[in-house]
This record gives structure tokens, C-alpha cells and sequence, in this order.
């Protein structure tokens, strides 16, 4: 029987351990929206909307968590650097959203409905190309307490 010093020898690789893990990232936003589909007449969006349809816009105290899963580097144990992925979200996400009307003022939502729905594919869609170690696993997004949703390309 082999002693706890040699159990899972054969899994390290330089100094890391061999094994795909999941790393996330929370950061957090405020922002307001309004949910209308302009092909729709007022009454449709009314009752497809409810609340959420106000024409003065109403908010949300949103949290995103952007994960991305790989093997941990040989040499740093890393499978993103967290500072790198801290700030990527910050920039691509909270810098353009935060404080902000959804559908007037963050460019690459316009012309979308800025549901919780859309706003995870949309941001999985600016975070995508940024991600060079690993890759992006998902996209979770967090409306209320109760609303959350997840992307996962």
C-alpha cells in the first residue's frame, strides 16, 4: 500500500496537480433598463413586460460571475491569473454597465432587449476573445435574489 507521500505522484506535472478546474470571478453592478420590443404594440409589451415595461426605466442591483475552466499552468498553478480576469470583467463589463441605462447607454447592447438573458450571451460575447489562458465556461448573471441565469456559449 502506497504511503500519503506518493499518492498521486503520477498526476503532478511540473509543480501542478493535473485537473480541470472551474475559477470564477464576482463582481458587481447597478444599472437600469427597460424591457420593450419596439415591433410589439404598447399593449403586448404591457402584458409580456408587466413592471418591467415602465417607460421611465426601472433598476437592479446586478451581480456577474464570469468562471473560466482549465488545467492549471505547469510553472504558475494558475488557470487565469485572477488580477488579469478581475480587471477584464471590470473593463469589458462593470466599467460599461455600471450606472447605466441598458438600452441607451452601453454600445454593444443596442437594438437588444435588455433582458438577464441577453445581457449573459451579450457578455459572454465581449469576454470571449479576451480569454487567452483557459477557456470561458460561463457567464452568471444575477438579477435579483430570486432571477439568476447562466450562460454557458
Amino acid at each position: 500500500m502506497p504511503d500519503a507521500q506518493t499518492i498521486g505522484k503520477e498526476h503532478v506535472r511540473g509543480r501542478s496537480l493535473k485537473g480541470e478546474v472551474v475559477v470564477t470571478r464576482r463582481a458587481r453592478f447597478n444599472a437600469a433598463h427597460r424591457l420593450h420590443n419596439p415591433d410589439k404594440p404598447e399593449s403586448w409589451n404591457r402584458e409580456q413586460y408587466g413592471r418591467c415595461n415602465n417607460a421611465n426605466w426601472h433598476g437592479h442591483n446586478y451581480t456577474v460571475e464570469v468562471s473560466v475552466i482549465g488545467e492549471p499552468d505547469p510553472e504558475t498553478g494558475y488557470v487565469i491569473d485572477l488580477h488579469y480576469l478581475k480587471k477584464l470583467v471590470n473593463d469589458v463589463i462593470v466599467e460599461k454597465c455600471d450606472h447605466k441605462n441598458l438600452n441607451l447607454d452601453v454600445d454593444f447592447l443596442e437594438g437588444i432587449i435588455p433582458s438577464t438573458e441577453n445581457l449573459a450571451v451579450a457578455f459572454w460575447r465581449q469576454l470571449e476573445p479576451h480569454v487567452k489562458q483557459g477557456r470561458l465556461y460561463s457567464v452568471r448573471l444575477r438579477e435579483t435574489e430570486s432571477n439568476i441565469v447562466e450562460f454557458r456559449g
